[in-house]
């Protein structure tokens, strides 16, 4: 195998006195949405935002001197950057990382804050590898991948034996997948210490690279899509990797945007945790029920909390608008003086708060003389919704719902 649980628990000590022991506390909350006893593992609390910085640095901290000297070189959506850049720069080391073009803004500035040279480059991670490991090759720098080098699987396993201390009676974990070096780690060091223990793995829908290479029996790029997962945005599984997830892990599963973008608003609203896309899919696997577990303790990775603040506020109203928290009605009303105030007292009756509202007399099969009003409302849910629509109807008004 490319990585044995002796490589863990040198890896462990390696790193042990610079890496921070996340919490892995119990959720009250998640276990009664899930039916599981869940727990979270809160590798997001680390010091660039996510469990990357374990094999990181357990990497450069295996490099020659010669090889600190020429400086380091990697290619990565946001986490490794950082991670590489910032144990890089706490050991004088250059580092240099090539990101893709459409990386979001938070994790580009923080590679940059935190000492490393930042080239943006390709429309997704496989063009900005390949331009990483051109420069490397060209300026003789030392290519740190993100999950295909053993050191670096090494890194993240010790994850593992972190949980097997932290949960007693460990049943399950579930680990977010990409190129499968974080699962490969976990996987190996739990299951050759308790092999008892199930290990889940959970992909976006959009880029089941791993599941594919399981099925398969090798490698295969899947075609290149968005995710809000970006973080396990990897079109193919490594090679190092693949034999250990198929030796070690039990299932693997794959959850939606939607699903994704559910659980984050999960996390944010209930457990008062910011976590990216790829941080939470591991929990929004367990909240659509996708795989066979039955009321185990489960431990599941939260292991990234970089994300966008743009991308997190349209999480947040479209998590709204789906809760019936939020709506939005378009209603017909008569354009003369005072009939604005008519139709707010109504919604004012109904205890609901008016967030926005815009005036259109030309569209939406108007009749002259009237007007059509969107009405985007904070409401208590689909009940109170539907109170509103009645009230409206009573009252005269021709309206709809705006889904």
């Amino acid at each position: 195998m490319t990585v044995t649980l002796q490589d863990v628990q040198a890896a462990r000590g390696r790193i042990r006195d610079f890496i921070y022991c996340s919490p892995c506390p119990h959720s009250d909350e998640l276990s009664r949405l899930t039916g599981q006893s869940v727990y979270l593992k809160l590798d997001n609390l680390q010091r660039t935002g996510a469990f990357k910085e374990r094999g990181a640095l357990n990497k450069i901290l295996s490099l020659s001197e010669d090889e600190r000297r020429r400086g380091v070189i990697a290619a990565s959506a946001g986490n490794h950057a950082q991670a590489v850049a910032y144990h890089a720069t706490q050991r004088g080391i250059r580092s240099r990382i090539v990101m893709p073009l459409m990386t979001p803004l938070v994790k580009v500035s923080s590679t940059m804050n935190f000492g490393a040279e930042v080239i943006l480059h390709g429309a997704n991670y496989d063009e900005a590898c390949a331009e990483a490991l051109r420069l490397g090759e060209e300026d003789g720098m030392t290519f740190l991948h993100p999950f295909d080098d053993g050191d670096v699987i090494a890194g993240q396993g010790t994850i593992g034996l972190e949980l097997l201390e932290q949960v007693s009676g460990l049943q399950a974990v579930v680990v977010p997948v990409g190129g499968g070096g974080l699962i490969g780690g976990v996987a190996c060091a739990i299951k050759e210490l308790n092999p008892k223990v199930r290990i889940i793995g959970v992909q976006t829908e959009r880029l089941p690279s791993m599941l594919h290479a399981t099925e398969a029996g090798q490698p295969v790029t899947v075609p290149a899509e968005a995710t809000i997962a970006d973080g396990i945005a990897v079109r193919r599984a490594g090679s190092l990797t693949l034999p250990l997830v198929q030796r070690y892990v039990d299932e693997l599963v794959t959850v939606d945007e939607e699903e994704i973008a559910n659980a984050i608003l999960i996390l944010l609203e209930r457990e008062k945790l910011l976590a990216e896309g790829a941080g939470a899919v591991a929990l929004a696997a367990l909240l659509q029920h996708k795989t066979l577990l039955n009321g185990h303790a489960t431990a599941v990775l939260v292991c990234g909390g970089n994300i966008d603040v743009s991308l997190l506020s349209r999480i947040i109203e479209r998590g709204l608008v789906k809760d019936g928290r939020r709506t939005r009605l378009r209603i017909h009303l008569t354009d003369r003086p005072g009939a604005l105030h008519s139709l707010t007292r109504i919604i004012a009756e109904a205890r609901a708060n008016i967030v926005q509202t815009s005036h259109d007399r030309a569209h939406y099969g108007v009749n002259l003389g009237d007007t059509v009003i969107d009405v985007t409302l904070e409401t208590r849910g689909n009940a109170h919704i539907d109170e509103i629509s009645r009230m409206l109807t009573d009252s005269g008004y021709r309206h709809q719902r705006i889904e």
